[in-house]
């Protein structure tokens, strides 16, 4: 007999059908923009934080150094008459020409007795991983309590310096005191301080490579300096650049040092003490201001120039 419930109803199941067809391509949908969405979710909270404390306060810097203020009047718009008071001010070039003193000699001291300790120490021995951790415990230690000791050995009367010297029947040298050599005592104290921690890097790149490369050296009868520059330096020109970069824009922004043993005094005033002297002794916000921008600037070209001149002739594996 025959029974039209028992018959499936076309239209219901194409309903049906569409239906869930529809619900699947929304849920596919909504998982690729899910997808695509995400990651700028999960990266949302350092773009906020880096443009708070970053790209804010350039911006605000920037917009500073077209404005006359003292932290207590009124801002007073004035152009750029702050930057054309630091081009007619000789203590900017002054400022200038210690600055690239302080940075070209802490980053060449430093890149090249690092090197050094590291090809010694490079071998994965006992003896060498203590002498490693020795090297490298200054790097950890306080910038001011270095400063303090360094203080002390560098003083004129009493410093220890200045003893070992006589005791070779020397003249003393007035290490902080003497425009002629108080930049150069500096140096000599951010090299302490920092040579450990590029030595570390310089261990690091040497262990990584090839030992095959050396043994084939050894086969072409290559010497020890041939192969330093044909194989060594080549193979660790990435870690060389960017120790270098990060070497330049870390001398230029020198100020703990400058602060705590001289005070800028004796021609050790860099760029970035000059800025704190002009804002927060002065109080000359706008002057302060584009000599920060003037610093921004110095910094960004010469990493240009480095990215460009240098880029090129780094190897990577």
């Amino acid at each position: 007999m025959y029974n039209e419930n028992l018959i499936p109803n076309n239209g219901i199941l194409q309903k049906q059908d569409n239906t869930v067809n529809a619900g699947l391509m929304l849920s596919d949908k909504l998982k690729a923009v899910r997808k695509k969405v995400l990651p700028y979710v999960m990266i949302a909270p350092s773009m906020i934080l880096f443009a708070v404390f970053m790209i804010y306060p350039i911006i605000y810097m920037i917009y500073l150094s077209f404005y006359k203020w003292n932290l207590l009047s009124v801002k007073e718009f004035i152009g750029f008459k702050n930057y054309i008071s630091m081009a007619n001010n000789p203590e900017f070039y002054q400022v200038l020409i210690t600055t690239f003193k302080f940075m070209a000699g802490t980053v060449s001291g430093s890149i090249i007795i690092a090197l050094l300790l590291a090809l010694y120490l490079k071998s994965n021995s006992k003896i060498n991983r203590i002498l490693q951790s020795v090297i490298f415990a200054p790097y950890i230690v306080s910038l001011v309590s270095v400063a303090f000791i360094f203080m002390w050995m560098m003083d004129s009367d009493l410093g220890l310096f200045n003893f070992i010297l006589g005791i070779f029947h020397l003249p003393k040298v007035r290490w902080l005191d003497d425009p002629g050599v108080a930049i150069y005592s500096l140096v000599l104290v951010n090299i302490w301080k920092g040579v450990g921690y590029y030595t570390i890097i310089f261990i690091s790149a040497l262990q990584s490579i090839p030992a095959y490369l050396y043994e084939a050296a050894k086969l072409d009868k290559a010497g020890k300096i041939k192969t330093f520059f044909r194989i060594t330096l080549p193979m660790i020109s990435p870690t060389l650049f960017f120790v270098t970069l990060t070497g330049i824009i870390a001398g230029l922004k020198v100020f703990e040092t400058i602060n705590i043993m001289t005070g800028g005094a004796n021609s050790t005033n860099t760029l970035v003490y000059n800025i704190y002297e002009y804002g927060f002794s002065f109080y000359k916000i706008g002057y302060a201001s584009a000599l920060g921008v003037v610093l921004m600037a110095v910094i960004g070209i010469l990493t240009l120039l480095y990215f460009k001149v240098l880029s090129k002739k780094v190897y990577y594996r």
